[in-house]
């Protein structure tokens, strides 16, 4: 039975992957917000191994995107999908 901050993050897992695979002119949500929203799940005080690694690996996701937007953004590249 999945859990309420289990459901939390699958949501927040499926909209980050879809939010990631877009140019960054087209994403409705920064990935600020999304990590706004993983890091209120970790001040959650019940989180297991298993959610807090998912978090971690959502959080090192939208950090490898956006060393390469900003990459791209300096070699005058497209900032999307890698």
């Amino acid at each position: 039975m999945m859990t309420l901050l289990d459901q939390e993050i699958a949501h927040i897992t499926r909209a980050v992957r879809f939010s990631l695979c877009r140019p960054a002119d087209e994403t409705v949500l920064p990935a600020a917000y999304w990590r706004r929203r993983l890091n209120q799940l970790l001040a959650s005080q019940h989180l297991t191994k298993a959610q807090l690694a998912a978090i971690d690996s959502l959080l090192s996701e939208l950090d490898s995107h956006e060393v390469h937007n900003a990459a791209s953004r300096r070699s005058g590249g497209y900032a999307g999908s890698h």
